[in-house]
């Protein structure tokens, strides 16, 4: 009986790994067109949802959260059309949107959010009771 060496092995182990996940990203894709799948719950061909209108003024985890949804931010200064102002403790936190809808900040520029409240919500949990930095500049000389 020929036995097998280490080579042959891991080259075997290898494509049979590579097999099982090329057969589960084919019937992932292969699926209904539903967004069970979609991280932020729209498919992926949707539309962004409009943005809302009003205030948002809570407390969470021992934070003030005030959000205004004005049709555009006012980030230090800069007018910023569709993006709504959002502050935690008073202090402004720059807030993104995504073309696919989906909302980041620069506290959680690298996850993705439904919204605007989820984005303040999740910076808030990341900071851990630090102060937000100031947006923009300080006002002090270059």
């Amino acid at each position: 009986m020929k036995k097998i060496n280490r080579r042959q092995a891991l080259g075997t182990a290898a494509g049979a790994v590579a097999a099982a996940g090329l057969t589960a990203c084919a019937a992932k894709n292969s699926g209904s067109s539903s967004s069970a799948g979609d991280p932020k719950g729209g498919a992926a061909s949707s539309s962004p949802a409009p943005i809302p209108t009003g205030t948002v003024d809570e407390v969470f985890e021992g934070r003030r959260i005030q959000i205004t949804f004005d049709g555009g931010g006012n980030h230090d200064g800069h007018h910023t059309p569709g993006l709504p102002t959002v502050r935690i403790d008073g202090n402004e936190l720059h807030v993104m949107r995504n073309a696919d809808g989906s909302w980041v900040s620069v506290v959680n520029h690298y996850q993705t959010f439904p919204d605007p409240v989820a984005v303040v919500r999740a910076a808030v949990r990341d900071l851990q009771g630090a102060a937000l930095a100031q947006f923009g500049p300080t006002g002090g000389t270059s």
